[in-house]
């Protein structure tokens, strides 16, 4: 598996990805689809900060995203989405994905890296409760799913609300 930057040609395939990602029984039109394309066409989208994994045969099998976003006046990114296709789901492509884009993201000099996830998966890239930082979620009730990456660019006064790219913001 190869993880590398999103290239235009990626993107009818990283849309299909998204989607066979989230669609449930319960969940028909999954809202992550229309969010990256919202973020495609969004001033906060960091093209470095969009990742595809692709298999030996040139399958695109997952896909991530960092976004600008802020806390507070400081310039930092959100995470997400993260969409894995489930045939190649529990393989090990979301967890490389995840290290790829917070070196990338270390790479482009960001501070911080958040995002609304599972504390249990994403703990263990060093993800925790943003409010361990002084860095609190849009919406309160979000609670320990709203977590926080700092990469060598942080500094203990990046503090205050974190607000994801515009797009978040009409889900």
């Amino acid at each position: 598996m190869l993880i590398r930057r999103e290239i235009p040609s990626d993107i009818p395939s990283v849309q299909h990805v998204t989607t066979a990602a989230f669609t449930s029984p319960e969940n028909p039109e999954p809202v992550e689809t229309t969010l990256l394309a919202r973020l495609r066409d969004d001033a906060g989208w960091i093209p470095e900060l969009s990742l595809v994994a692709v298999t030996e045969n040139g399958q695109v099998a997952g896909h991530v995203v960092c976004t600008r976003g802020s806390v507070g006046a400081t310039p930092a990114v959100g995470l997400g989405p993260l969409s894995v296709h489930p045939v190649h789901q529990r393989r090990g492509t979301g967890q490389a994905l995840v290290h790829a884009v917070l070196g990338a993201a270390e790479a482009h000099g960001e501070p911080l890296v958040a995002l609304l996830g599972s504390p249990r998966y994403y703990g263990r890239f060093g993800f925790r409760a943003g409010t361990d930082y002084g860095v609190t979620p849009p919406d309160p009730a979000w609670g320990a799913y709203f977590q926080v990456r700092t990469l060598a660019d942080y500094t203990p006064d990046v503090r205050g609300e974190f607000r994801y790219a515009e797009p978040f913001d009409r889900l």
